[in-house]
């Protein structure tokens, strides 16, 4: 049976759950991003809204958290520089352990430092009874970002020349002059005036 949560923040409280492995709850919101979330070039702006799914389940290690963030992404295309917009749909899975099992984690992992030892995975914990979504959502939209987002696939961009729209003039273009020949062009311009007068 799914739950409506009635504060609108990131912030779960897991005190139904705690220690009761097995436990699940749903719950389903929508917030407003406090800040803008994504990349230079597109992302959830501030304000927008932000709705949550989420189930949240109680295991051994702590807190299991499956659900999925909706928003709408906007931005420019990185061709033509036209506004961008992007409905998302992003899932996540996140383990909020138990302090002391983070701690214990820890612990069992402290071994001397090497050069060629990978970077541990972040792990998230629970403050007391509560999780915080919020570095969670982050991160899962911003990898689910396209990294150069178009506004069409076919999308031509801007000329290089003088930065005219190329999908509104697709005929325009530029007669390009190679630098080495350019002396000898001023020279046959008047040439080319003289037949057309005669």
């Amino acid at each position: 049976m799914a739950a409506h949560e009635t504060e609108r923040t990131w912030v779960v409280d897991t005190r139904e759950l705690i220690r009761r492995p097995g436990s699940m709850k749903q719950l389903s919101w929508a917030l407003s991003a406090p800040e803008r979330i994504g990349t230079d070039v597109i992302g959830i702006q501030a304000g927008q809204q932000v709705g949550l799914d989420l189930r949240i389940e109680s295991v051994v290690e702590g807190v299991l958290a499956t659900g999925t963030a909706t928003a709408t992404a906007s931005g420019v295309c990185v061709r033509c520089l036209d506004e961008v917009g992007e409905d998302l749909a992003v899932s996540f899975q996140e383990l909020f352990a138990y302090p002391e099992r983070a701690a214990h984690h820890h612990k069992v992992a402290g071994h001397p430092a090497r050069d060629d030892a990978e970077p541990e995975e972040e792990q998230y914990e629970l403050d007391g009874d509560l999780m915080d979504l919020e570095e969670v959502v982050r991160d899962a939209v911003v990898t689910a970002l396209p990294f150069q987002p178009v506004c069409r696939d076919d999308c031509p961009g801007l000329c290089p020349e003088c930065g005219t729209r190329l999908a509104d003039d697709p005929e325009h273009h530029h007669d390009v002059i190679d630098p080495r020949w350019s002396a000898l062009a001023s020279l046959a311009a008047p040439a080319d005036d003289d037949e057309k007068r005669n």
